[in-house]
């Protein structure tokens, strides 16, 4: 079983795969010109923050604990997930945590912080999100699009056969729903299926026309995939008749990477290139349970755009691979011919 991962070296304007070792559920953005990770830990149980001028040094920028779960109740067991985001002025985590009594009671909740930088001030609990339906949720990501803040997550439906489906809502703050959510995904192709009938960790995108969802589906070991959901830009995201499924998974296992997904997107600083955040493996076989392998680790690379404007992630880019950041040397952005 191979765990030994490449490191850019000291200086390097290069950033190298895997990015961050034993980072699950990454979330990468870019606020600034700083880009902020943040991604599930090992142990389940605190939400970190690293902070990087440059995507070289994400590897080792300091990881400031910025929450520790609590000792009993709820948030005080499966520590997952959780995504940085700006918000009016405010920073955002969104998270999901269960309780040390019953582990998966899991449900999303948000912590605040109104200082300037988000290394410092105070993180303030804000609670649950409050859901219709009072079950396993988790995988809470906000985007703005059309004037309107939005919300999608993943959640349990008793009433459906499988596991986790994906709502979205609109917000009313940045943590309270405002109106009925609706689903626009639940696992029903073969590949959403495998072990698990699986689909979370959305993530968005908006480009040429369409508002994008990028989402992952079956078990968390080498079946693990991504899939992708699409909507005219112009249409009523609340109507589930608007949003479009690929029929096949778009980034799968590949070049010694498995079971990639539960991305996020952000770009290089001058905003030119795309990159997809990620995390796999680079072996197959897991001992036990795979939620409980530490070594998916964060991987970046960058992607085009098909002739029909839809993202084109082409396959994981193998251990070791190293990619220049300055802009000239970037992969940049392919414009599709629409």
């Amino acid at each position: 079983m191979n765990t030994q991962v490449a490191a850019p070296a000291a200086g390097s304007a290069a950033w190298c795969n895997p990015v961050v070792p034993q980072r699950a559920d990454p979330h990468l953005s870019l606020h600034d010109g700083r880009y902020c990770f943040t991604a599930s830990v090992p142990e389940f149980d605190a939400i970190e923050l690293r902070v990087s001028a440059d995507l070289a040094g994400l590897a080792e920028a300091p990881a400031h604990r910025i929450w520790t779960r609590h000792a009993q109740g709820p948030m005080s067991c499966h520590v997952w997930a959780p995504e940085l985001h700006r918000v009016d002025g405010r920073w955002i985590v969104y998270f999901a945590a269960s309780e040390v009594g019953d582990i998966w009671k899991l449900r999303m909740y948000v912590l605040e912080n109104s200082h300037a930088d988000p290394l410092q001030g105070e993180w303030v609990e804000r609670g649950q999100i409050a859901t219709p339906m009072d079950t396993f949720a988790l995988d809470a990501t906000r985007f703005e699009h059309g004037g309107r803040a939005y919300l999608c997550w993943a959640q349990k439906d008793p009433a459906i056969a499988g596991n986790t489906n994906l709502y979205l809502a609109e917000l009313a703050n940045a943590w309270t729903l405002k109106g009925a959510p609706v689903r626009i995904s639940q696992p029903e192709l073969p590949w959403e299926c495998i072990g698990f009938l699986v689909n979370e960790g959305p993530a968005m995108l908006r480009r040429h026309g369409r508002v994008i969802v990028s989402y992952s589906a079956s078990a968390t070991d080498a079946n693990y995939c991504m899939g992708l959901l699409w909507a005219d830009e112009h249409a009523d995201l609340l109507d589930p008749a608007v949003w479009h499924k690929s029929p096949t998974p778009v980034f799968v296992s590949g070049n010694g990477q498995f079971g990639p997904g539960h991305n996020s997107f952000t770009t290089t600083p001058d905003g030119q290139t795309d990159l997809l955040v990620y995390h796999a493996r680079n072996y197959r076989e897991i001992d036990g349970d795979p939620l409980f392998d530490p070594n998916r680790h964060t991987r970046i690379q960058a992607f085009a755009w098909t002739a029909e404007g839809l993202p084109d992630f082409g396959a994981p880019v193998a251990d070791g691979a190293c990619t220049a950041q300055s802009p000239g040397a970037a992969a940049r952005l392919k414009e599709p011919a629409l």
